[in-house]
């Protein structure tokens, strides 16, 4: 048996320490579950493809399929759809919108275009063409931040439409495809993944998962509400809706045809107070 050397203690020492790094890369993200705050009503007829709280009791949504398609103003607590317009191209598949500044951009699933809207009347002002798909988009306050189903994020500038930055999103260095509704909030990125009961919560700066949300229990408890109403949610009724709401620290969380929208709690997500 060889002599234990002194120098091992202090190897081991100075190894740990980079230890939590190289952890940070393999270990799993936390699962974080909701509380749920209240509940509304939500449109059964809206497949949700884009969510945004607007303040003052209005959401931002926009819809999917061919021929459904297009962006609303609605009233949180009732429901009620106060202005709404169809996808401009009549033949596309609408998906995600977002309002940065004074404009909504709303994008298409296959067709390559996205749309300026004014934000109060929802007219169009503007177009603008990509190559790809287009899944889900949000804002981080400068640029716009859209997802095509793979699993990266693309910046964007929203004067041109042009990529500026492109980040890869991976959990324990895999990527997580399959990126769809997304919503910055507080430096994070959050994403529904397509055909999960999941959202990844991303960090922009690296691309790493940081945790997950399981909406699972949402998810049985709107497909209960719907069965119950004759109307089952079918394969592709799935998860997806996601807004902050910064004067209450939560979120909205809802899903496409879904009978209900959540209001939620979450770890990490916190008020926003307006200094006056």
């Amino acid at each position: 048996m060889r002599p234990r050397s002194p120098l091992l203690p202090l190897l081991a020492a100075l190894l740990s320490l980079s230890i939590p790094a190289e952890a940070a890369q393999t270990a799993a993200a936390p699962v974080l579950k909701p509380t749920v705050t209240a509940r509304y009503p939500h449109d059964r007829g809206a497949f949700t493809q884009g969510l945004q709280y607007l303040g003052g009791g209005t959401l931002l949504e926009s819809t999917g399929q061919v021929g459904e398609s297009g962006v609303r103003r609605v009233n949180l607590r009732t429901g009620q759809v106060l202005r709404q317009v169809p996808t401009p191209i009549a033949s596309a598949f609408g998906e995600g919108v977002t309002l940065l500044g004074d404009v909504a951009y709303h994008i298409t699933w296959q067709t390559g275009v996205a749309f300026a809207l004014d934000g109060e009347t929802l007219r169009e002002q503007g177009r603008y063409r990509y190559t790809g798909e287009g899944w889900g988009i949000t804002h981080d306050g400068k640029s716009l931040i859209m997802s095509d189903g793979s699993s990266s994020l693309f910046w964007r500038d929203p004067r041109t439409f042009a990529v500026t930055r492109t980040l890869r999103v991976t959990d324990r260095g895999q990527p997580v495809k399959n990126l769809n509704e997304l919503e910055y909030v507080q430096g994070q990125i959050y994403a529904n993944v397509w055909l999960t009961d999941r959202i990844a919560r991303i960090d922009p700066r690296t691309g790493r998962v940081t945790a997950w949300l399981d909406v699972g229990e949402l998810l049985e408890e709107a497909s209960d509400r719907a069965d119950r109403s004759g109307r089952p949610l079918t394969f592709d009724d799935v998860p997806n809706g996601i807004a902050y709401v910064p004067e209450r620290g939560t979120l909205l969380l809802t899903g496409k045809r879904w009978p209900v929208l959540f209001e939620v709690k979450v770890p990490g997500v916190t008020a926003v107070t307006t200094k006056r």
